[in-house]
């Protein structure tokens, strides 16, 4: 870990010390062009080649089948919140939304402003601390898709099989987990993420998408937000986070050299553990804030302590420590620790040697 603090931020977040190095570089003067990378023009062959490669490789860790399209966009996932329903919610149809968390319930929000969206299950009567039941489920017929959100970076809670919906386009937010397991791009009509939390920084949005179902939106919404406009350009059809997509790229690049996605699912399953047991065995002195085991997030790592004093007094202390980011969302307060694919184990291990040393001297 050298000398430099331990980063649990949610995000922007932790990217791998290596591709910061290699990126460093790069800002000065590219290899073999002597202009940093974030100076050359987007329409320039050398920033072609980074775009297309940050491409190729989110197909190979996602095995995205031809059916289907990756675009680079900008406006994160907030910004998905709005294009979706604006591309893909008919007059006659109703947008399905599954609400596990703060920026589930905010998605359904935005598509109510553009046409006709509702819950269909929701864990929001718990305050979100376990995933909500999908037992029985009715996804009305005239839905145009189901919306989901593989992981919620406040609560702490995370599938652990994402689920499916029989004759239903399925559209999953993925900004917090994205690329620390497999998954199927196949089995998804709209796959987005933020970049800032396992892809690279912040500015960049991931958007894995369905030919077919890109190609049936309405020309008559404005050219900009129309997925079809930036499948037909690269992702180029505007100037892009040209400086983002290359850390994209060499994120996904160290990904791959770890041993990919299988190989990520494995680290992060073992740092997670660590840091659970860690909280399961201090005999009550730090409480998992989620109430069902198996809905426990692998990426976002939420508990409480006894008091909001205590809470004060570990959040100033673990800074002082060198252990950055873990005071909990404002809106539910405790810790968090985020521990994404470039957390490495030990940083998680810092941590919790840090815990068992407050605990005891508390």
């Amino acid at each position: 870990m050298s000398d430099r603090p331990v980063n649990f931020n949610p995000g922007p977040a932790i990217l791998p010390l290596s591709v910061l190095e290699k990126a460093s570089k790069a800002l000065v003067a590219l290899d073999g062009v002597g202009l940093s990378v974030a100076e050359i023009s987007h329409r320039s062959k050398e920033f072609e080649a980074i775009n297309a490669d940050a491409m190729a490789r989110v197909k190979r860790l996602f095995q995205v089948p031809d059916t289907h399209d990756v675009l680079f966009l900008q406006g994160g996932a907030s910004g998905q919140f709005a294009q979706i329903p604006l591309n893909f919610l008919g007059h006659e149809q109703v947008g399905a939304y599954v609400l596990s968390g703060a920026w589930s319930k905010k998605a359904l929000e935005e598509a109510k402003r553009l046409g006709s969206a509702v819950s269909v299950a929701s864990s929001e009567d718990k305050n979100f601390s376990e995933l909500p039941s999908l037992d029985g489920v009715e996804v009305p017929s005239n839905a145009a898709y189901v919306h989901t959100t593989s992981n919620n970076t406040i609560f702490g809670t995370q599938w652990p099989t994402l689920p499916q919906f029989s004759g239903h386009r399925h559209v999953c937010d993925m900004s917090s987990d994205i690329f620390s397991r497999p998954v199927e791009a196949s089995k998804f009509a709209l796959i987005y993420a933020g970049a800032q939390k396992n892809a690279g920084p912040s500015g960049v949005t991931i958007v894995i998408i369905e030919k077919a179902w890109m190609a049936s939106a309405p020309k008559t919404i404005p050219t900009i937000w129309r997925y079809q406009t930036h499948a037909d350009n690269q992702s180029l059809y505007n100037t892009p986070p040209s400086f983002g997509i290359y850390l994209v790229g060499l994120t996904l690049a160290w990904i791959e050299e770890q041993g990919g996605l299988d190989a990520m699912a494995k680290l992060n399953e073992a740092k997670a553990k660590l840091l659970y047991d860690a909280i399961d065995g201090s005999d009550g002195f730090y409480r998992g804030s989620v109430t069902t085991k198996d809905h426990r997030s692998r990426m976002n790592v939420t508990f409480l302590l006894s008091s909001e004093d205590l809470d004060k007094k570990f959040a100033k202390e673990s800074e002082a420590a060198g252990l950055i980011g873990l005071k909990g969302h404002r809106s539910v307060g405790g810790m968090r620790a985020s521990i994404y694919n470039a957390m490495p184990m030990a940083g998680v291990e810092r941590l919790v040697t840090f815990m068992e040393k407050f605990r005891k001297a508390s």
